[in-house]
């Protein structure tokens, strides 16, 4: 069994086996049968408490989703200058190397082609990308930061760094290029006294 704990309710374990299930294999390779075994549920408990794999999958990917939303806003919120915010953001701890849950979901064409599944991986990423640029406009406002700055473009490149920063390490197998790209972002919007 993944992390779901037996002491979970039946359908928390079955929502936490897809989400380990659906970050490692995707849609198609996260079988009904898969899921019962990781949770430990039976073929009857599954269907008892879910109407199939999708709504499964779709409770999964809104836990996924709501978690990613929660730890954004969890450093964007937070106290400090914008630029410290941004950096807090992109510097947070993430397991570089699995990627991201949400993310490699948008990799998933069975995912993409469900209007359904797509729409909390849509949500959560235009949520955080819009709380980034809130935080870009607050810094460009306060003079913080460079005022030639569009809080939408670089909420994009923010998240779009992040993103693209978890490909680039998986496909080296090394969190070093994630890093990089970290550091090269946060010394473009430096304030002239603000350590990269």
């Amino acid at each position: 069994m993944y992390s779901a704990a037996m002491s979970m309710s039946t359908p928390e374990r079955l929502i936490e086996a897809t989400r380990e299930l659906l970050w490692e294999r995707g849609y198609v390779g996260t079988s009904p049968k898969a899921v019962q075994q990781a949770a430990g549920a039976g073929q009857g408990s599954m269907y008892h408490h879910f109407a199939g794999k999708q709504d499964l999958a779709l409770a999964a990917i809104r836990r996924s989703a709501g978690e990613l939303g929660a730890a954004a806003e969890a450093v964007l919120g937070g106290g400090g200058s914008a630029y410290a915010r941004i950096e807090a953001y992109l510097r947070r701890e993430r397991d570089v190397l699995r990627g991201c849950p949400v993310g490699r979901l948008t990799m998933d064409p069975e995912v993409i082609a469900d209007p359904e599944l797509r729409a909390p991986v849509e949500e959560v990423l235009g949520r955080v990308r819009g709380r980034i640029a809130e935080v870009v406009r607050e810094g460009v406002e306060s003079g913080e930061l460079n005022g030639s700055l569009d809080p939408v473009e670089i909420a994009a490149t923010v998240l779009a760094t992040v993103q693209g920063g978890y490909v680039l390490a998986r496909a080296t197998g090394s969190r070093a290029p994630f890093d990089t790209a970290v550091r090269g972002l946060l010394a473009l919007l430096a304030p002239g006294d603000a350590p990269v």
